[in-house]
């Protein structure tokens, strides 16, 4: 009998029993599980919908990655940290000097009220200033270097979102060749369990049917080694965003578009990458170093002034000066002056250097922004239709035994290719669009 035809066969004075056991039970569970705080569950409904609802988005990740306390960004904040604490320090004037000194003792007695001129204490203080702008100079080669290492810190936060972004796409489209050779195998699985059929029957050779279990067994592999390859992104995505990278990736790759593709006008904007402002700010520290090798042609000075005490006559102040010469300059200050001129000419040499080191990346990476985008419109346009035809037509000469079934196989792998060509296009375009985004930031 039908589940229907138990109910109606029941007794009717049973069920307001039944209804009462079964509200008694509801309500007994309810005493017992604790219910979580009013404010507490809904933020716990709304954290696990949003964590199931929404995917890991690549600003997402860049937004994780670049907000997160990453060493090897600190470690430029500290740095720089250091060197202001050394600009401050590195302007003050030395530590003055305190001296306590008994003067012309007789050696004969060592008594200090025998001879006049006996000071029984002598108490002097010295103060040394450094030549010309000592002070005020090296603090601004301080502050210079130090403007070097935050410059340094933008250079690395850049690098972590084009490091970051590149992880993103290589496992988006990673995981996009994954379900695409799925599906894939699902189709091939199921004709081969219509060959199995025919085989048994003795429609088909043999032939046929191992063909298409090895083209099955290939698609395995190249499923394990995609795997493998999304499973290395999304470890290299972790190092910067941690347990996040392991949150579901969109199914489609994002569409990118560079404010300018002139590659004139972007290279305007090399000037402004935190690199070069790094060795910008390393040039003014090198020619701060010339400006201090000049102090040294100015003498240095030292104030001194002094109390003696005497037992019985009066006591004795003295104040004098005293100055360093600079006569000989050859073989000391000439050396260290030209010294930090090459400095600040190989610093110089380094600017221009990396400079042009940024043009070639920029000249690659737009080059191959605009030939992946030509390669992803003849896909969309032309390559897509092609392999979509040739299918249809081998599945119509297949059924009307023009063609074998290996032929049917090639053509839908084929058709398979293309469509993990055009989602490996799509990430290399990306990766291109993110070379260019950390050469000139990013562009409205």
């Amino acid at each position: 009998m039908s589940n229907g035809t138990l109910a109606m066969s029941m007794p009717r004075v049973r069920w307001p029993w039944l209804l009462s056991c079964a509200l008694l039970l509801l309500m007994m569970s309810a005493a017992a599980t604790p219910a979580a705080p009013a404010d507490e569950q809904p933020a716990q409904d709304s954290a696990a919908k949003e964590s199931a609802e929404n995917g890991l988005t690549i600003e997402a990740a860049v937004s994780l990655a670049t907000s997160a306390a990453d060493p090897s960004v600190t470690r430029f904040s500290v740095r720089a940290q250091a060197l202001d604490s050394e600009a401050v320090a590195d302007s003050q004037l030395p530590d003055p000097m305190v001296s306590a000194q008994v003067m012309n003792v007789p050696v004969d007695t060592f008594s200090l009220d025998q001879e006049g001129m006996t000071q029984a204490l002598r108490l002097g203080l010295r103060q040394e200033f450094p030549a010309g702008r000592t002070l005020d100079v090296r603090g601004r080669q301080r502050n210079a270097e130090a403007e070097a290492e935050r410059a340094r810190r933008d250079e690395a936060l850049r690098r972590i979102a084009l490091e970051t972004r590149t992880a993103w796409l290589e496992l988006a489209w990673q995981r996009r060749a994954v379900d695409v050779l799925q599906q894939s195998r699902g189709r091939i699985e199921q004709q081969i369990e219509s060959l199995q059929s025919r085989f048994a029957t003795g429609g088909l050779n043999a032939q046929s049917l191992l063909r298409s279990e090895l083209e099955l067994s290939l698609l395995d592999d190249r499923i394990a080694e995609h795997r493998r390859m999304a499973e290395n992104a999304r470890a290299a995505l972790a190092r910067y965003i941690g347990s996040e990278a392991y949150r579901r990736v969109p199914d489609g790759l994002p569409e990118f578009e560079l404010g300018s593709t002139q590659l004139d006008q972007l290279e305007r904007h090399l000037v402004d990458h935190p690199e070069i402002t790094a060795r910008q700010s390393l040039a003014e520290a090198a020619d701060q170093g010339i400006e201090l090798a000049r102090q040294a042609y100015k003498p240095k000075l030292a104030v001194e002034a002094g109390y003696g005490f005497r037992s019985e006559r009066p006591d004795l102040a003295s104040i004098g000066v005293s100055l360093t010469v600079p006569l000989f300059t050859g073989q000391r200050q000439d050396k260290r002056h030209e010294a930090a001129v090459q400095r600040s000419r190989a610093a110089q040499f380094e600017l221009d250097n990396r400079l042009r080191d940024l043009r070639r990346q920029l000249d690659e990476a737009l080059s191959d922004w605009l030939r992946y985008q030509e390669r992803i419109a003849l896909y969309e346009q032309v390559v897509n239709q092609r392999a979509e035809q040739t299918v249809e037509a081998s599945i119509t000469t297949y059924a009307n035994g023009q063609t074998d079934f290996a032929e049917l196989i090639r053509s839908q792998l084929a058709a398979l290719d293309v469509q993990i060509k055009q989602a490996e296009l799509a990430a290399r375009a990306g990766k291109a669009w993110a070379r260019i985004t950390y050469l000139v930031g990013e562009q409205s």
